[in-house]
């Protein structure tokens, strides 16, 4: 009897499945699928998206967008972060299904089923494959970790609590009030 050989599964093999939902990442070859967000998360995630958006309509340096949203990293990872940017020095990388490259930032926001991947393997992926900026918010603790990724991939550039202002030299001028992105 033949031993069946498992391959990583490809971009190609990624594209071929049905448009969600549910919605499919893919990580290292594997395909993963989360159960939807909470409320919480939605929130939090609308309120950043909002923030950035806002200051981008007269700061017309790039554009940001929302999952999901394909960010294809490596011929076997395609995710679907919370939200990313895109300068407009790295528009090149925009394609119809979201990205074929690293954004200049990425905001993964935390849930007990994504965490451990998006602090470990996902965080690994983003700084090898030249992601900048990585956010990653706990909405349980209402802090973010600020990951500089280009100088220190392991340890977060800064943390900022629930009355903090984040400014990131992505966004010349903007200080985001961290109270603003935890509002209910």
């Amino acid at each position: 009897m033949q031993q069946a050989v498992y391959r990583p599964l490809t971009v190609h093999d990624f594209r071929e499945l049905p448009e969600g939902p549910p919605h499919y990442q893919l990580i290292q070859g594997a395909i993963v699928m989360s159960p939807a967000p909470t409320r919480r998360h939605q929130q939090i995630a609308g309120n950043i998206f909002v923030l950035i958006r806002n200051f981008l309509e007269k700061q017309k340096i790039g554009k940001v967008y929302f999952a999901p949203s394909d960010v294809e990293l490596t011929d076997v990872n395609v995710y679907q972060p919370d939200i990313y940017y895109v300068s407009n020095a790295n528009r090149g990388i925009l394609s119809e299904q979201g990205t074929e490259g690293a954004p200049d930032l990425v905001v993964e926001i935390a849930s007990p089923k994504t965490a451990k991947m998006d602090r470990g393997i996902k965080r690994e992926i983003y700084a090898r494959t030249g992601v900048q900026e990585l956010w990653l918010v706990d909405p349980d603790l209402n802090k973010f970790q600020v990951y500089h990724l280009r100088k220190d991939a392991e340890n977060p550039a800064a943390t900022y609590g629930a009355d903090d202002v984040l400014e990131s030299p992505l966004f010349p001028g903007l200080k985001l009030h961290t109270a603003q992105v935890f509002q209910e």
